[in-house]
């Protein structure tokens, strides 16, 4: 099995990590789950985080295939949008992003221009379905739970788990958003475990868990069956389920994710903007 070359970016201020995914035996790259940049105190948006993305892509010449979501984050906004102009390519995300946007359709009382089709993506994948990175097998498996559209993308021998999974002693995602169900997520982080103990697992989010220095973003299957605190060492789906459901309970929203799901709903698109020529986003009381 080929393996493919992965370099990470982490931006610090939303904790996400993005990849460069490289066919070692051709110059054909993938960019999975980019970061615009978002102040939420001035509304100001800008493109620091994504031009490391380009400047590797350009420093290396490589073609940039796909442009990878693995679903729609709660936490940043996507570059998406900015990274296909600069560097072409399809943008993808799972079939279910339809769902997605008609849960938050309603959310955000978005009106009949807003499609709900998914349309705003390139290609919408199915679970099982499987394409190309150059000379890169790649295979998608729908992990939902953290939100019904959730992706890991298995290339070659490394697998992109979205917020599916954390590093093993920090566990995994939350599933209290609208759409979200810890049974769900526990038989989802079993197709993942599913897969071999070698192959390498990349993180969307790093938070150091407690007594942890460094950020981390690589592990490996065997390591979360092995030692994940939440789901690793055997737990039963019913001890899963109630510590998932008491510590959603505890947590507060994330900060960004008003701005952030009516952007990356939209494929990391703006609403559209209003008479005056500006885009303007939501806020809806008391709806979380």
């Amino acid at each position: 099995m080929l393996k493919p070359q992965v370099q990470a970016f982490f931006d610090e201020y939303t904790f996400t990590y993005s990849y460069l995914v490289k066919d070692p035996q051709s110059n054909s790259c993938a960019l999975i789950d980019s970061v615009l940049n978002f102040d939420p105190a001035s509304g100001k948006t800008s493109t620091s985080s994504a031009d490391e993305l380009v400047a590797a892509v350009r420093d290396q010449d490589l073609t940039v295939e796909w442009i990878l979501e693995t679903h729609v984050h709660a936490d940043h906004l996507s570059a998406a949008p900015y990274l296909q102009k600069e560097l072409g390519g399809k943008l993808g995300i799972g079939a279910e992003i339809k769902t997605v946007q008609e849960v938050f359709g309603q959310v955000f009382n978005e009106g009949t221009e807003f499609a709900r089709d998914g349309s705003q993506f390139d290609h919408l994948f199915k679970d099982g379905e499987t394409f190309h990175v150059g000379n890169l097998q790649a295979q998608v498996l729908h992990t939902p739970g953290h939100t019904p559209a959730c992706l890991t993308y298995v290339i070659g021998d490394a697998g992109f788990v979205g917020d599916t999974l954390f590093m093993p002693d920090f566990g995994t995602a939350r599933c209290d958003f609208p759409g979200g169900d810890a049974r769900t997520l526990y038989q989802s982080i079993g197709k993942i475990f599913a897969l071999p103990d070698s192959t390498r697992l990349f993180m969307c989010h790093d938070y150091k868990a407690p007594g942890r220095d460094e950020f981390r973003y690589e592990t490996s299957v065997g390591e979360e069956k092995a030692s994940n605190v939440h789901v690793g060492a055997g737990k039963s789906e019913e001890e899963f389920v109630r510590m998932r459901t008491e510590r959603d309970a505890t947590l507060d929203m994330p900060r960004l994710i008003l701005p952030s799901v009516q952007v990356n709903m939209r494929a990391g698109q703006f609403p559209p903007a209003e008479g005056n020529g500006v885009s303007y986003l939501k806020l809806p009381l008391n709806q979380f």
